[in-house]
């Protein structure tokens, strides 16, 4: 649908386009000649523009649209420069019979030109019919080709952006399966043991799904919001370890109310609980830092993890959180990860704001 009024629109402006170029070529024509001639002079010279004029409209959208498009566009040069030549000449010498048949009967009673010597004398069709088809044809077919320029750019532009847009659903929708396999895992395991807080998680898992239903999908999310549902996340997560096996720390400054793209941290905070909680029985440490101001936020999450292979590194959730970043960012954010004595350390400084 968006490709049918998109074309709709380039057929309409090409319309515009042409009446706007040929009329002016036309005026401009007979206004360069306006003061050579007077009277009965000036009537002949403007029927004999306006032929001219009606066979170059011609030629340049025969040119264009037919020569251009079938052997130039495909780089079948040599068809090209054949058939070019060849219709060239023959739009001429239609052009002059038009003249000497129709035009010139008004105003003239001189013996008419033969069709033999209309065919043979090729310097006078050059010179007074080709290359004023030619010089009408050039300008108007430049003008075509930047305007089929800017016309691909743009589409080019729309279809990497809706590209974009395209691939970050993609990324949210492994995410989120991702996440929401992990919680319900945990409702899962409280049921079974008939943990008086079954109901409680439900009600936290209720507000994940909810925000990421509505404010998962939407461009920004406040740094606020995306902390609020951290909490409810840790909550939930909390409920599955034993009293002592998890020790969670959390340091917070937010001294500006900045936007994030949604999920952004709770991606990290769900890959802290999954690569080092969640593969460890060992006491496991998560250390959370988050810090706005009006130039930048700072998101830092540390955890700790049994001597086991780095699967945080390489971990879906990590490169989708790169491929993010690279989205909404570009190349103005710091996505940095270490890892050093078991300690598993991510980093992100993204700008305060951003279009």
């Amino acid at each position: 649908m968006i490709m049918k009024i998109r074309t709709a629109t380039n057929h309409q402006q090409n319309i515009y386009f042409q009446l706007f170029f040929w009329i002016a070529l036309f005026l401009f024509g007979i206004a360069r000649t306006y003061d050579d001639y007077n009277g009965e002079m000036f009537k002949q010279l403007v029927i004999y523009n306006f032929c001219h004029w009606v066979f170059q409209i011609l030629a340049a959208n025969f040119i264009y649209y037919i020569l251009i498009r079938h052997f130039f566009d495909p780089k079948r040069y040599a068809e090209f420069i054949f058939y070019l030549i060849l219709s060239l000449y023959f739009i001429s010498v239609a052009n002059r019979i038009f003249i000497v048949d129709v035009a010139e009967p008004f105003f003239t009673n001189e013996p008419k030109d033969s069709l033999i010597s209309i065919f043979t004398d090729i310097r006078y069709l050059l010179f007074h019919y080709t290359f004023p088809i030619i010089s009408g044809a050039f300008i108007f077919i430049s003008m075509m080709f930047f305007m089929r320029y800017k016309d691909e750019k743009e589409n080019t532009i729309q279809l990497e952006k809706e590209k974009t847009e395209l691939e970050l659903k993609s990324l949210k929708s492994q995410l989120n399966p991702h996440f929401l396999f992990n919680t319900l895992n945990n409702i899962y395991s409280l049921s079974i043991s008939n943990s008086d807080k079954t109901s409680q998680s439900i009600s936290q898992l209720s507000d994940i799904l909810d925000y990421i239903l509505h404010k998962g999908q939407k461009k920004w999310v406040s740094v606020a919001d995306e902390l609020s549902i951290i909490d409810d996340y840790i909550a939930l997560e909390s409920l599955r370890y034993a009293d002592g096996r998890l020790k969670i720390t959390r340091k917070t400054a937010l001294t500006s109310s900045n936007f994030i793209p949604p999920l952004l941290y709770l991606t990290l905070v769900e890959n802290a609980f999954k690569h080092g909680a969640g593969n460890s029985s060992e006491q496991t440490e998560i250390k959370i830092e988050l810090e706005t101001n009006t130039q930048h936020s700072v998101f830092r999450i540390q955890n700790t993890y049994s001597d086991i292979p780095d699967h945080n590194e390489k971990g879906i959730g990590l490169q989708n959180i790169k491929q993010q970043l690279e989205y909404y960012y570009h190349r103005h954010f710091t996505f940095h990860i270490s890892s050093e004595n078991n300690i598993f350390n991510v980093e992100i400084i993204t700008p305060s704001q951003y279009d």
